[in-house]
């Protein structure tokens, strides 16, 4: 542990966390060790090595496999309230360890300490999801078409769940999944990312303890760790019905091709191409605000960062001079000081690619209003603190139609009515959350209509960025389909069986078949 490391906490979170000693990177649960090669975890806060984690080698997989495919058999057959009561106590160990998981968050991933405790509660928020799901997992009642029969369907668990998650939310997507897949009565298999293992490793210590406190087995929730030869494992397994994959599209259509293969499922929450329109009618204060934490929260690492603010042109001049004011106020350092808005890039290579889609933007022929750059004489240095950027720019922009995982905001202007803006907000293949500005009743109802934004998310009058468990998340498009948290979400987690009972001593056929023997 680094003497930086030490001197902001971090020492004491990591014992709380169970991981004063860090080898181990392969788990059912269990004190096993993986046998793979060994990867580093090193803060992007201060360039620190945090600690290392062995990877997952094919025996170490198949020893996960055994075991959870093994506890699936038991687990299923518990009723589901009784499955509620286990994610219960989870979550009840989550808000016990909300301050050292949150600070081990933000100090592996980078993100602000209140970013850190809000995804550790984002995990609590799924738990109490589940337990209450875990009583309302129904299915409907029909009625048949033949005399003394019943119509009913109803959901059972699926299996083992394979999850891939990003160092963007290395604790709450792998939550989202594991809380309702539980309910459902499924085991996981977890691949966090190869840059945040750490925080996999301690969400595996705690939900290891409640699983060992109720005598059930390990193999309910296992850990592999390892790049993508270790997410193939999955991806090619046919005893994994369904993998939940989030990340890149690049990597996302690898993902479904492999999964489709095999005739399995998968659900993928991939890239983010998100827009902001701000018409005339928009309160400015309100969308300075959502603007800029949609485009510098997280150092502009969500899939739901706002990269595009589509505006006006009647007001365009007025928004552009307000938001790049706002850029001035930012305060950049290590984020678990409080006082700072934007911390670091999650490595060095974020900050190549950062650098890179600046210097496209100015070839294409942007022009930058608010200049980036790469920060240095902090107090800790670590290579990866980079200031947001702003840039006037044009939708047709081939840069501007990708996604730079990093703080970089493109200005772009529209004319006549909200239907052109909605046009160029459209016009990526990202299809994730989308939000408009305006206290135009008309305009807000376009933008909402089946020939408004065509994103999974929609906003009106709230920035992009941020998400309620309650409601389904997930994008269209290239984005990948998939929906994971609230809603009726859980149901991709569950297979579906239609059952007919016959309750007569007669046996009719439907359709008025006849067949008489």
């Amino acid at each position: 542990m680094s003497n930086t490391a030490t001197a902001i906490g971090m020492e004491e979170a990591l014992k709380k966390l169970g991981l004063k000693e860090i080898n181990n990177g392969t788990s059912t649960g269990s004190e096993h060790f993986g046998s793979g090669d060994t990867i580093a975890s090193y803060s992007p806060v201060d360039g620190a090595l945090i600690g290392k984690v062995t990877t997952t080698s094919p025996e170490d997989y198949k020893m996960v496999m055994d075991a959870a495919t093994a506890a699936f058999k038991k687990w299923r057959s518990i009723p589901a309230p009784q499955r509620g009561e286990i994610v219960r106590q989870f979550g009840d160990k989550l808000r016990e360890l909300k301050e050292p998981l949150g600070k081990l968050v933000s100090y592996e991933m980078g993100k602000s300490y209140q970013e850190g405790l809000g995804e550790v509660q984002e995990m609590i928020d799924i738990c109490d999801f589940a337990v209450g799901l875990s009583r309302q997992l129904h299915g409907l009642t029909m009625h048949s078409e033949r005399p003394g029969h019943r119509m009913y369907e109803q959901y059972h668990p699926l299996g083992v769940v394979g999850i891939i998650s990003a160092f963007n939310f290395p604790v709450a997507v792998w939550a989202w999944n594991t809380a309702l897949a539980w309910v459902c009565g499924d085991v996981c298999v977890w691949k966090p990312s190869e840059k945040t293992p750490l925080c996999g490793v301690a969400c595996q210590n705690i939900i290891a303890e409640v699983l060992q406190k109720n005598h059930l087995p390990e193999g309910i929730s296992c850990l592999i760790n390892g790049d993508y030869k270790v997410g193939e494992l999955m991806t090619n397994d046919k005893r994994i019905p369904l993998v939940s994959a989030t990340g890149s599209i690049r990597m996302g259509k690898i993902v479904a091709q492999a999964v489709a293969a095999r005739l399995g499922k998968s659900l993928l929450e991939l890239g983010g191409n998100n827009a902001i329109i701000v018409t005339p009618d928009a309160d400015i204060k309100m969308t300075v605000i959502g603007a800029v934490f949609g485009a510098v929260g997280t150092a502009g690492q969500r899939c739901t960062s706002t990269r595009r603010l589509i505006i006006h042109e009647s007001i365009y001049d007025q928004v552009k001079n307000a938001v790049t004011d706002a850029y001035q106020q930012l305060r950049i350092g290590n984020p678990l000081d409080e006082n700072n808005h934007v911390g670091p890039l999650i490595d060095v290579d974020a900050v190549k690619m950062y650098l890179n889609a600046l210097e496209k933007a100015e070839k294409e022929g942007g022009k930058i209003l608010v200049e980036g750059g790469v920060l240095e004489g902090l107090e800790y240095e670590s290579g990866c603190y980079v200031k947001p950027a702003i840039v006037e720019a044009e939708n047709s922009f081939k840069i501007v139609q990708e996604e730079t995982f990093a703080p970089i905001l493109y200005l772009l202007k529209y004319s006549g009515e909200v239907e052109n803006a909605i046009e160029q907000q459209n016009g990526v293949v990202q299809g994730l959350s989308s939000a408009i500005m305006t206290n135009n009743l008309r305009e807000a109802e376009r933008f909402l209509s089946a020939s408004g934004s065509d994103c999974g998310i929609a906003n009106v009058n709230i920035g992009t960025s941020g998400a309620e468990i309650g409601g389904a998340f997930g994008g269209e498009k290239e984005t990948g389909g998939g929906r994971e948290s609230g809603s009726d979400a859980w149901k991709v987690y569950m297979r579906r069986q239609t059952n007919t009972i016959n309750y007569t001593t007669e046996l009719p056929l439907a359709q008025g078949i006849k067949f008489d023997l």
